[in-house]
């Protein structure tokens, strides 16, 4: 059976400005491959309500989870919750099991829990809540969507607690092999050596390192015995290439 598929929606003007740059699709990515659950796409929209409507509402038909990060906090620009909740046909409004999170959060801080703050409290209506256990204000998901923090150690946070109760498949597999000859010379020989194990995923990675020209070949899969296979016959084929 084929693991669950997903997609992820990096959403944020600060991202595209090139301000701040992602971490968060690179630890989603190592964390689904060990989960069992294959990240296929990969988006970034800007903080426009109409662009990330578009993406979610295109995402979650086409993959079994989608998981987003940015603009889920208190300034009049985290519009994700809006928007996600539109794009799915929900109601959103001040909900009491995540405003009784937040209030007990800013109790023990002796901090005021002000107008804008409440605004992390807005969860769209059939959602269930994802624990943030670093800044207390939660995110959600509804139906196939996971709506997360865009704060690297939030999102991180977030994600452990939502995990668990996905279902994945098989882990992800990967070995390297050093190949010390530029892509053109190995191309055909790793393309037949690709076309024998269709279940089995291969890449060449290029490289330039001290005046040498060579790849790193990568081979993934789930199923331990085919991916040693693989990697015996790439070791044998390419053994006059390897120093």
């Amino acid at each position: 059976m084929a693991n669950p598929t997903a997609a992820m929606l990096v959403i944020g003007d600060e991202i595209l400005s090139g301000r701040t740059r992602d971490a968060n699709m690179h630890h989603l990515a190592g964390r689904l491959t060990v989960a069992g659950i294959d990240l296929v796409e990969a988006r970034v929209v800007s903080d426009n309500a109409g662009a990330i409507i578009a993406a979610v509402r295109a995402l979650s038909k086409a993959y079994t989870h989608v998981f987003t990060s940015g603009g889920i906090g208190p300034t009049h620009d985290d519009i994700t919750s809006d928007a996600v909740a539109e794009a799915m046909g929900a109601r959103i409004d001040v909900r009491d099991d995540a405003l009784a999170i937040l209030t007990a959060h800013y109790e023990r801080q002796g901090t005021e829990l002000n107008t804008a703050r409440m605004r992390m409290a807005r969860i769209p209506e059939g959602a269930s809540l994802i624990e943030n256990p670093i800044s207390a204000a939660p995110g959600f998901s509804l139906g196939n969507v996971h709506v997360m923090a865009g704060v690297p150690s939030i999102f991180e946070a977030m994600l452990a607690s939502l995990l668990p109760s996905l279902t994945g498949g098989d882990p992800v597999r990967s070995q390297t092999l050093r190949v010390e000859r530029p892509e053109g010379e190995i191309a055909t020989a790793l393309g037949a050596l690709a076309q024998s194990y269709p279940d089995l995923s291969f890449g060449s990675y290029p490289f330039i390192s001290e005046g040498i020209y060579g790849s790193n070949v990568v081979v993934r899969g789930a199923d331990a015995a085919r991916l040693d296979e693989a990697y015996a016959r790439l070791q044998a084929e390419f053994i006059e290439a390897v120093k």
